[in-house]
Order: C-alpha cells, then structure tokens, then sequence
C-alpha cells in the first residue's frame, strides 16, 4: 500500500482526493480494526475508508451482452482515476479471482451480483468450476462490467500457502490477470486423489469461507462413500453473504445457497472451537453435521469406525487448491 500511495503523491495527488473502497461484493461490513489489520493505522488516519453497501449508493451502467444489468458504486464511479488491489486465488464461479472481480462483484449492486452469480449460471450450465477460465461465461461477464465502469490499473498478488505474495501483476485489468493466472494455475493446482476412505480439507486461507473447501475433498472420497473432516478455525466465525447466506428461519439470501455436497460424504465431521450454526447453514442436502472441537475428538471417531486400515488424503488448504479439469 505505501507504494501505491507514493506513487499517487509523486503524481500531485493530495490526500484529500484519495479515498479507499472496500470491495466487499455481498458479503458481509468491515470493522475499523478489520481495515487496520488490512490497510495499515496510517491509512485510516490519512483517509477515508469506506465499505461497499450492495443496496444503496450504486450508479446504473447499462447491461453487459449477457443481459446482466450493471450497477456499480457511486463513490467508485465518481472517481478519476480507480486502481483495485486485490489477489489471483482459485474461485468456483469465476475460475480465478483477481482481475475484474474487484468490480463485480467487489462494488456492484446486489442485483447485479444475483444475475451474474445466479441467471447467468443457471442459462449457461457446466461453464464454472475452480480454476476454468476458458469459456467460463461468468468470468467474461466480470470482465465487461470491469471495462464499463472504467477500472484503469488494477494490482493482483499471487500468494503462496502461507498468504505471503510470491509474484505481483499489476496494469490493464484484464490483462494482468490473464498473465497472473498462468502462474496460478501453476501454483494451485493438485494431483487429484481418488477412493479414499477419508480425506480432511483445511479451511486455511479463507478460514472464514470454509464452505469452499469441502467440493475439492468430496470428490476424492470412494464411490461407496467415507468421511470428509473439514477443518475451520475461524474465531470470528464464517462471513456473513447476503446473496447466499441464511437470515432466519424463514429467510434466505437473494439466491439459494452452494449445491449440495457430493453423496460419497458419508459423515461430514466439522473441526472448529468455535460453533457457527447459520454460518455453515450452506452445507445443504447432509443428513447432519458432527461438530468437534479438537482433533482428539476427530481421531476418536475416524478410529472407532475405520481403525488403522483407511486410505487417508489430506488438502493442507483447500480454500486455495484446486484440481485441473484436464
């Protein structure tokens, strides 16, 4: 960050005409202490930082040529000059974040993200998945409302397994990201395993998105079906999604949540000290969830049903990994 800003300076920037957007999509506000962690106590004592409201404040753009109508906000599109920074980590909708994305979703409206998360998936079957870029309907329709609402530069981060940035992209949007994402697909991609009695995902990275990490997992489990230990350590629970996320017992978010897990998961066994029920209320279509606390009370239960005789896979973070398609 204190590049960036360098740069603006050096330009004849002033403080005043700088101001900082949290491209939060339809998830869920930011706290001060959140932006601190993230931009740093300078930034919040030199400039505003807003966070991105998906309801209110958005300027109408038009309809991308998939039909999806661009609402994007006003605070964003009020500005000369917009440079998102953001990161290139596998995603199921988009194949890959980074890029575009900090636009749609990051600043759209929420209608804008329900027909682009919603619709046009569900009028183009098949055109998603971790890690696909090639055709991927969704990713093109990001990129079109990216160009329409003017994004100049945009800064992307490969990072490894540690969150450390290994490689940095920075220029036209769509461009860097396309450059970005051939490393990516490099760095994050896994040697798919297969009939496994067991196989534990770690909800590393995006600790509080761990809803992401089981699809990688349940696919490796035998046809016959084992258990999938997913781990989530997360103490301030899973981010609140208002597009997916559930708001009681009669509401939902705008559109139905992630598709159910595979049915070779036999037993979903849930790893976390902290127990955040509405959190993973996405774990749709699973007889039941086993919560535990500690790994102890993991093993216990893997030992009493399997022993020493599972063929065992683990994910060391599966919010980050993904398996090629081909």
């Amino acid at each position: 960050m204190p590049y960036v800003i360098d740069h603006l300076e050096r330009a004849g920037i002033k403080d005043e005409q700088i101001r900082f957007i949290a491209a939060l999509g339809a998830h869920g506000a930011h706290s001060a202490s959140d932006f601190r962690k993230k931009l740093g106590d300078e930034v919040l004592e030199r400039f505003p930082v807003y966070n991105h409201n998906p309801f209110s404040s958005c300027t109408y753009l038009g309809k991308t040529s998939n039909g999806t109508p661009v609402s994007i906000n006003s605070e964003v599109m009020a500005c000369d000059l917009k440079i998102g920074i953001g990161c290139i980590t596998p995603h199921a909708f988009s194949g890959f974040g980074g890029g575009g994305k900090i636009i749609l979703p990051g600043v759209a409206h929420i209608d804008t993200i329900a027909y682009n998360h919603g619709q046009l998936i569900k009028a183009n079957p098949g055109c998603i998945g971790l890690g696909r870029i090639e055709g991927n309907v969704v990713r093109l329709d990001i990129e079109e409302a990216a160009r329409m609402a003017g994004l100049d530069v945009k800064i992307d981060a490969v990072l490894n397994l540690r969150g450390e940035i290994t490689d940095l992209f920075v220029g036209d949007p769509i461009l860097e990201h396309k450059a970005g994402v051939v490393l990516a697909k490099e760095i994050y991609a896994t040697d798919p395993v297969n009939n496994m009695d067991i196989v534990v995902v770690n909800a590393y990275t995006k600790s509080s998105e761990c809803v992401i990490a089981p699809y990688i997992g349940a696919a490796s489990l035998k046809e016959e079906g084992g258990d999938l230990v997913i781990i989530a350590n997360e103490p301030a629970g899973q981010v609140v999604h208002y597009l997916f996320g559930e708001f009681g017992r009669r509401k939902d978010g705008e559109e139905p949540p992630a598709p159910p897990l595979s049915s070779r998961v036999s037993r979903c066994i849930l790893l976390s000290p902290i127990k955040d029920i509405v959190g993973v209320s996405c774990f749709k279509g699973l007889p039941s969830i086993i919560w535990c606390k500690t790994w102890n009370e993991v093993l216990a239960l893997l030992t009493k049903k399997w022993f020493d005789k599972a063929n065992v896979a683990v994910y060391p973070d599966a919010t980050m990994q993904y398996i090629p398609s081909n």
